[in-house]
């Protein structure tokens, strides 16, 4: 699975699990250590963990293990860090206050298939 395959796959998880404004920023062609951030928020700590642990769960089924997850004590930020691929789940108002759509505003957003 190629970067961008593993950003729309952890993107239909985290809407599985009713994630709220799921946003796929490519970041390729930016000085940075990734090559995509897939961005999402939960409506309470809880629900901010138990989208982080699905998605970490299944991809793990695909065999792809994060380098390393952040804020999973907490469930007001989880980052979880596959290379190529960094996953956040904010918490709604820490998504606003930390705003990384607005830092990479000129990054492009990869569109979420529509579901039937």
């Amino acid at each position: 699975m190629d970067a961008k395959e593993k950003s729309l796959f952890c993107a239909r998880l985290a809407l599985e699990k009713k994630a709220n404004n799921v946003v796929i920023l490519e970041l390729k062609e930016f000085p940075t250590l990734t090559d995509y951030f897939l961005i999402c928020s939960g409506e309470s700590d809880r629900q901010v963990k138990a989208i982080a642990l699905f998605i970490e769960e299944k991809m793990a089924e695909e065999g792809i293990y994060p380098m390393g997850v952040e804020g999973m004590g907490e469930g007001r930020w989880v980052l979880l860090d596959y290379d190529d691929l960094v996953v956040h789940v904010f918490l709604e108002p820490v998504r606003l206050y930390y705003d990384l759509e607005g830092l990479w505003i000129d990054a492009p957003r990869i569109p979420l298939e529509e579901e039937g």
